[in-house]
């Protein structure tokens, strides 16, 4: 019972922060103002890792390197960690096998941070059209890179914008795919959700 408590601790802990740098990653690629209060929560918490990465790892025009490497080194330390749990002690796991369950789930996690987001996006449109609110400020500007290419490929249709529709389809998708790619690397043998 111990282990499980420890387990799911890590899991929470661990996908807090994760969630926390993939927000950094997302917010830089969506180029969102970084001076909303949120923002500089975010910023502030995830600096102190982040700066001596970036000395080794360079950004990519929008896309921040470091942060996205940060995102995989903190899945893969709590995948060590609950693997140690679980076996009461240093667990043999193949070190491309632990990048690949990272990489996988950090993957899922992007997908799923898109997929809330943008229900956000629509919920508060019918709730709060025109809200001002930091955090529906910068969640719209996250899902703006994913909506802004469906809406100039679908036709208009007389106010009514279609394109969470086809952005969730898209979403789903890649879930399954996840999910499937997943399955194949044996990532839930340690009982970990995506």
């Amino acid at each position: 019972m111990l282990s499980q408590i420890l387990i799911t601790t890590l899991q929470i802990v661990s996908t807090f922060y994760l969630t926390i740098v993939l927000l950094r990653f997302l917010l830089q690629l969506a180029k969102a103002d970084f001076y909303n209060p949120i923002s500089q929560f975010v910023v502030k918490a995830t600096n102190p890792p982040l700066k001596p990465l970036r000395k080794i790892i360079p950004g990519l025009g929008p896309v921040d390197g470091a942060a996205l490497v940060l995102a995989i080194l903190v899945q893969m330390l709590a995948f060590v960690l609950i693997l140690m749990t679980l076996n009461s002690g240093v667990p043999a796991i193949n070190p491309i096998t632990l990048l690949a369950w990272s990489v996988i789930t950090v993957l899922g996690l992007i997908v799923k941070i898109y997929f809330w987001s943008v229900i956000a996006v629509v919920v508060v449109s019918w709730i709060a059209p025109g809200s001002n609110h930091p955090a529906i400020q910068l969640v719209a500007q996250i899902t703006e890179p994913l909506m802004r290419p469906v809406r100039n490929v679908m036709p208009s249709m007389g106010g009514l914008d279609l394109s969470p529709i086809v952005v969730f389809l898209i979403l789903n998708i890649m879930s399954v795919v996840i999910n499937h790619m997943a399955a194949a690397a044996g990532l839930g043998s340690i009982g970990v959700a995506l």
